[in-house]
């Protein structure tokens, strides 16, 4: 049996309960024999009283105990009450002898108890054959005639059996009550249990398949909607891990792929200069697409360790006041050769200054993004719009191109990490998908946000939003 929570519960439960069931049994156990010894008292009492008053009469009309009438009382009360009557005289000696002929005393702490009140408590001295349990005494006078009433005491006797029955058959009652109670509380618990322990053990099952990376199973809602937030928790983590998994895994193909090309064009270039394959009049040009290759190395490089501090919290901007429209004008001029080749119209670059505060070369990296983006995918002969724009806390700085567009898909998953469209697969062979996923970063470490609009086969629109101030921290 797994252990849960509600296992605890349940051994909890059932102790609680059992103890429960073993003192109210203790004390109705104890109550019962109680009333059960008073209500015999009581009986022997009376019984007693009415031996003491017949035998009263038969004495006043005799004389003596030794009749057959007292005899016959005697044996009357011994058969009806079960009890056995022995009358003493005022020095604690029967006034009859028993069967071998001895006569029976009381002791003197008795008679004294007599004096003062009647006896009734258990007693455990051999009467006849067998030893009785409860004894009650009686102190009372008799007279014949004209004499001095004469002082004589009454003991009755009763055997314990009924008594001893009875206590035994409340035990025998309680034992089988306690173990009816004790299996109906373990069968009702353990139903509570184990329908409290199913969605438990249903999302450790679960869990135990994604720690082994299994993602192919989800949590179910049950009639428990205690446990609805965890399982919907649940699932949502579940395809967290799986997403990220699956873009770490491309991730990884693509970051093997981009160092393994750029990696054997410079062995086989430099392979090629130290054998003499390739001449020395072409060594120059190859040493230059060498340096093409170690530059792409190491803004993949770059862009990966970048990528590392702004997850781990470790990037802090360097803020100081920047002009927002040089910073434009001046990445815009690093692609003038391919804005130049694709014919593309570049419009809005003649805008006011603008200046803000904000970590100069950390924007550049996310203008560069933005502008190489907009480079690479607008159509030729088309159009790349910069926008500029402010009110009295912050700016705006647009990027439009014209071209394929986004489609709504992609326009939800365009800024997270790895993310390349089916589009630009075909178009973008030297990316990894983290420009965009960095851009985002740097914007949030500015306080400030970066959305896209898109229109499919139209335009694409990027817009940046920054404060014209950082707040004082």
């Amino acid at each position: 049996m797994e252990r849960t929570p509600y296992r605890y519960f349940l051994y909890i439960s059932v102790t609680a309960v059992s103890l429960a069931v073993l003192i109210t049994g203790l004390f109705l156990i104890n109550y019962s024999l109680k009333e059960y010894q008073n209500r015999k008292f009581e009986e022997i009492s009376v019984a007693g009283q009415f031996y003491i008053k017949d035998v009263q009469e038969n004495f006043a009309k005799s004389g003596t105990f030794d009749t057959e009438a007292v005899k016959k009382i005697s044996e009357i009360f011994r058969h009806s009450c079960n009890t056995d009557f022995i009358i003493y005289d005022k020095n604690g000696i029967s006034v009859e002898a028993t069967d071998n002929m001895k006569r029976r005393t009381i002791s003197y702490d008795v008679i004294n108890r007599l004096e003062n009140h009647y006896y009734l408590d258990f007693d455990y001295e051999k009467v006849s054959e067998h030893e009785p349990s409860i004894c009650y005494g009686s102190k009372f006078n008799v007279s014949f005639g004209d004499n001095e009433p004469e002082i004589y005491y009454l003991m009755a006797y009763v055997c314990g059996d009924s008594m001893d029955n009875f206590s035994q058959g409340l035990v025998i009652v309680f034992i089988i009550i306690f173990m009816i109670m004790f299996i109906a509380s373990v069968l009702f618990f353990s139903c509570v249990v184990k329908r409290a322990d199913k969605p438990i053990l249903e999302i450790e099952r679960i869990t135990r398949k994604y720690a082994k990376g299994d993602f192919s199973e989800k949590l179910t809602k049950t009639d428990n909607h205690q446990f609805d937030s965890i399982y919907s928790s649940l699932n949502k983590m579940a395809d967290f891990i799986e997403s990220n998994e699956s873009t770490s895994k491309n991730f990884i193909a693509n970051v093997s792929h981009e160092l393994r090309t750029p990696m054997t064009t410079i062995g086989g270039f430099v392979d090629g200069i130290l054998d003499g394959v390739i001449p020395k009049s072409k060594q120059n040009e190859y040493l230059r697409l060498v340096s093409q290759e170690i530059k792409r190395l190491r803004i993949l490089i770059s862009s990966m360790l970048n990528m590392t501090k702004f997850e781990s919290g470790t990037m802090k901007p360097n803020f100081r006041e920047t002009n927002i429209t040089e910073l434009v004008v001046k990445t815009v001029l690093m692609f003038e050769q391919k804005i130049d080749t694709k014919k593309v119209d570049i419009q809005g670059l003649d805008a006011d200054r603008l200046v803000i505060i904000a970590d100069g070369n950390l924007i550049e990296q996310v203008i560069y993004n933005l502008t190489e983006n907009a480079v690479k995918f607008v159509n030729e002969g088309g159009i790349i719009s910069f926008g500029f724009r402010k009110n009295d806390d912050d700016c705006f700085i647009s990027i439009k191109n014209t071209g394929d567009g986004l489609t709504d898909t992609e326009i939800s998953q365009v800024f997270d990490r790895f993310y390349k469209t089916d589009s630009s697969r075909g178009k973008d062979t030297t990316g990894l998908g983290l420009g965009l996923s960095i851009s985002r970063k740097i914007i949030q470490l500015h306080n400030g946000k970066i959305t896209v609009k898109s229109v499919y086969g139209e335009y694409t629109e990027f817009i940046i939003k920054l404060p014209l101030k950082q707040p004082k921290l």
